[in-house]
């Protein structure tokens, strides 16, 4: 019983505070408090690691305060993905948009003096308030679909190291702010810019701040893209902490990664950036094909830009039991810098295919919403398979065309119905 009452003790506490307040009471509780945390001793506790907040209390929505019904698949950094059925919104709430971190988010932040620097190879340096942002250029908003290049990983074999996401690392939030060209062009691109670094005040998980827990860019002909916001609200409201309060960049189209959180240093380069994570193999792929387990030389790879097409089913949820043979099948489909074309569905095993109604995007860089009914023949089990084409003709694969990084995968979404 009295380990009862010490769960609550934890769990009232959780309630009332966000991840960085769980994982610093972690970090300094006994392991008393964690096994009661999960309600059961943990023969191996020993080997966990500090501030490590085990599964079992991860299903528990104060984990991730603001989020409804996301999978967190680690604590340190924080990342957690999103159920294809909870996907099902047109505009991707924001409780139910996928965190996607590399460090330490930054806490006690102060609005009045946060600073966005544009420096580098400009001709005007610039620092900007948050309301110079909003009161020195045209403030837009923008349904812009953003997708983690890891989205997938846990389906590679053999297995590639980093987050095992499986479908749910992408959004498609409506997000207001400024153009980042309207920023540069005012800042000054000098003829020696050849692409963006980008920082944010995210700490390095060490907890040394001379590293940076990650600082990605663009080439300057994708920065001045004018659907890449500078972004300071999602959905209407200020950004969720976690998705990156109170400033962020929405580079949509490519790697969430190039979107940096909590922003407040754009570095203009005159050559590509090497900040973390934009070396050595990090979202990177090989040039050519690669079989599954391959060897591939750093000098092989190649930076990630634009994404694949791709389309996810998020009604019905897998696994579901239908009376009759009629089913409405709906989801979305996005393709990086591209746009999709068509959307197919197969209830046979590709077999046979139908064509989805597709939607136009709400604008460029949304994703394009698709509904079809299917009718299946007679009682029993079946697949539905969606596979998406691009504007240029480029479909979904059935498989994974598999990397050393687990980046990229596109293979076609598929959910199970059972007919009686």
């Amino acid at each position: 019983m009295e380990g009862d009452g010490q769960r609550k003790n934890v769990l009232a506490l959780d309630s009332k505070q966000g991840v960085n307040d769980r994982r610093g009471f972690l970090k300094g509780a006994g392991m008393a408090a964690v096994a009661a945390l999960v309600g059961e001793v943990i023969p191996f506790q020993a080997n966990l690691p500090e501030g490590f907040v085990p599964a079992a209390a991860a299903a528990d929505d104060s984990v991730l305060t603001g989020k409804d019904g996301l999978s967190l698949l680690n604590d340190r950094p924080v990342n957690a993905e999103t159920p294809p059925h909870f996907l099902d919104d047109d505009v991707t709430p924001t409780d139910r948009h996928f965190v996607r971190n590399n460090g330490i988010p930054p806490t006690d932040i102060d609005l009045a003096a946060w600073r966005l620097v544009i420096d580098g190879e400009v001709d005007k340096p610039l620092s900007l308030s948050l309301e110079d942002l909003r009161s020195k250029f045209e403030v837009v908003k923008l349904k812009l679909q953003l997708e983690c290049g890891g989205n997938g990983r846990a389906f590679f074999e053999p297995k590639a190291k980093g987050n095992q996401w499986t479908y749910g690392a992408v959004g498609c939030s409506e997000w207001t702010g400024v153009r980042l060209a309207d920023v540069l062009n005012a800042a000054g691109l000098k003829p020696t810019a050849v692409y963006t670094g980008h920082y944010g005040s995210d700490l390095h998980l060490s907890g040394n701040s001379e590293k940076e827990a990650i600082s990605r860019g663009v080439p300057i002909a994708k920065a001045m893209n004018p659907y890449n916001l500078i972004a300071f609200e999602q959905n209407g409201a200020p950004i969720h902490p976690e998705n990156g309060a109170p400033l962020r960049l929405v580079v949509p189209g490519w790697p969430g990664s190039c979107s940096q959180k909590w922003l407040n240093r754009i570095w203009v380069r005159d050559q590509v950036h090497d900040g973390a994570k934009m070396t050595g193999t990090s979202y990177r792929v090989p040039r050519y094909p690669v079989a599954p387990g391959e060897e591939v030389a750093k000098e092989d790879f190649a930076i990630i830009e634009s994404m694949p097409v791709k389309s996810l089913i998020t009604s019905p949820q897998t696994g579901v039991k239908v009376a009759d043979r009629k089913l409405l099948v709906r989801g979305h489909a996005w393709a990086g810098d591209r746009s999709v074309s068509r959307v197919d569905i197969t209830i046979d095993f590709g077999r046979t295919w139908v064509s989805a109604e597709l939607n136009a995007p709400a604008n460029p860089f949304a994703w394009q919403t698709f509904s079809t009914q299917v009718s299946f023949p007679e009682r029993g089990y079946y697949e539905v398979w969606a596979r998406a084409t691009d504007d240029t003709g480029v479909q979904q694969p059935f498989s994974i065309a598999w990397n050393p990084k687990g980046y990229l995968n596109n293979m076609m979404h598929r959910i199970a119905v059972y007919v009686g």
